[in-house]
């Protein structure tokens, strides 16, 4: 099989060759032209490269590069409590590195959103894992009295990551449909708790290999340059809404929509809405959980005397490394028990996307209660907890996204994603760090200092989350009494402007 080349006799093609187009379609083989010169080198290098470009590959390098992107993120809270003691930073002020973080992402989310729906979309992808990257090497340098230079730092990183969480969900919505798409989807968002997991793995390992939580800070920005080249070279640009058999001046006419007429008719989504605040509450729980558990469960072993206090030198970081391990696990198998149930329940009800999330998010909540139950005791007991209940909640990441996909139509879909994720965050994860922080420092200033209580404040803060979680699933709830009407008016709108432009 050969791609068609540019006035060159490719090496292996003859006239009984069938030839694949750029385009993707089957042409006759060539017949033999005595015009046609031997391939240069250069040329024979850019078949081949076009040959890798599937959608299966660039699938694959999308999801490589958002376990980065989420391994990156939470490499600063597997050695968390190394840098409140560099620092000599409170639980607030470690909790404002994520919100800061944050806020950086959620506000740049539109902007590319924007973008995403008008230029070229791997351009941007490259640049933003490029810029992070960058960043983040540069931040692993800064010195212990400039801890507001190194919080800056993140903010720079949250805007170079925007960039790719908003944009590259709509590249694989773009090249897969039907029930391949919800597994591809289902691939990508595993990344999420995947990458997370191997941050705060990575940032252990790093540290304690190097006795030194900097170099925690130092390997993924290299994986980050990789996969921006790869992202360049192998990543096809589709067309959008190919797969919804638009044509390419519908295209256009997108293009001449404002931002604020798409945001408008967003808006009138119902089901667009009700998930938005329900990804909202996922993010809440899982920002506040990647940045404190580990730190919760260190605090509860020095309680049940299992591990000293960290008071100088490098702090033990087993609890980061095994709060990593399980956040991998419960990842892959959220994603795959997701993708399994919503695909067996849609034989037998049409709701079946936002029922499933609305089940599983409130049994997550039960787990989530009993780790604050248990953790005071057995710390094997909170692992267990934390096992079912962090599974139970991945269940919804992939099932959300696509979700998104049904009711919005495809050409306004990276708007779409970038305001999701712009509401996730503001009201989610934007805070949720910082304010359990501020509730655990101000709970400790009620009574005198000590293991035990620092422990229990800790864990009263947190306790918030599993309330969140269950105003989640009623969000999910009410996104399943509008689904179908809006799924519908999606398929519609589409039909008819594919009509129209014929």
């Amino acid at each position: 099989m050969c791609v068609e080349s540019d006035g060159c006799d490719n090496e292996g093609c003859g006239s009984s060759d069938e030839v694949r187009t750029l385009s993707g379609s089957m042409s006759p083989g060539l017949m033999p032209d005595p015009d046609l010169r031997p391939c240069k080198p250069g040329q024979k290098f850019r078949a081949a490269l076009l040959r890798c470009r599937t959608p299966a590959v660039a699938a694959g390098i999308l999801t490589f590069g958002n376990i980065l992107n989420y391994m990156d993120r939470y490499t600063v809270a597997g050695v968390l409590p190394d840098i409140q003691l560099d620092f000599k930073v409170s639980d607030s002020g470690s909790g404002l590195l994520q919100t800061v973080f944050i806020c950086s992402f959620m506000v740049a989310a539109p902007i590319f959103g924007f973008l995403g729906d008008r230029f070229s979309r791997k351009v941007i992808l490259s640049c933003g894992i490029f810029f992070w990257s960058i960043v983040t090497l540069l931040s692993s340098f800064i010195s212990t009295e400039h801890y507001w230079l190194f919080v800056l730092s993140r903010g720079l990183v949250g805007i170079g990551e925007s960039s790719y969480s908003s944009i590259s969900p709509t590249i694989i919505g773009d090249l897969f449909t039907s029930n391949k798409r919800t597994m591809m989807l289902a691939i990508f968002y595993l990344a999420i708790p995947l990458g997370s997991g191997f941050g705060y793995i990575l940032g252990s390992g790093a540290k304690d290999a190097a006795k030194d939580w900097h170099w925690a800070l130092r390997v993924s920005p290299l994986l980050g340059i990789i996969a921006g080249i790869l992202i360049l070279f192998f990543v096809q640009e589709p067309r959008r809404g190919n797969v919804d058999q638009m044509g390419g001046r519908m295209r256009t006419s997108t293009s001449c929509s404002s931002w604020l007429y798409d945001i408008k008719e967003l808006l009138k989504n119902r089901s667009y809405v009700f998930s938005s605040l329900a990804s909202a509450t996922v993010t809440f729980a899982t920002g506040a959980f990647g940045v404190w558990m580990p730190s919760y469960l260190f605090r509860a072993q020095v309680v049940q005397k299992l591990a000293a206090p960290c008071t100088s030198g490098i702090c033990r970081s087993t609890d980061s490394f095994i709060f990593g391990a399980i956040t991998c696990v419960t990842g892959l198998l959220g994603v795959v028990i997701g993708f399994a149930t919503t695909r067996f329940c849609r034989k037998k009800t049409n709701r079946a996307d936002p029922l499933v999330c609305a089940v599983t998010m409130l049994g997550s909540a039960i787990f989530v209660c009993l780790i604050f139950v248990v953790a005071k005791k057995n710390i094997y007991g909170a692992y267990v907890c934390i096992f079912i209940g962090e599974t139970l909640l991945f269940v919804n990441w992939a099932i959300t996204a696509d979700i998104l996909m049904f009711v919005v139509i495809p050409t306004r879909r990276a708007t779409a994603v970038a305001f999701q994720s712009f509401t996730s965050h503001f009201l989610g994860d934007a805070g949720s760090p910082y304010l359990i922080g501020l509730i655990s420092d101000g709970l400790q200033k009620s009574y005198k200092t000590s293991p035990l209580w620092q422990f229990l404040s800790l864990g009263y803060a947190l306790m918030l989350c599993p309330f969140i979680i269950v105003l989640g699933g009623m969000f999910f709830l009410a996104t399943a009494l509008f689904f179908l009407d809006d799924r519908e008016e999606a398929e519609r709108n589409t039909r008819d402007t594919n009509q129209q432009e014929q």
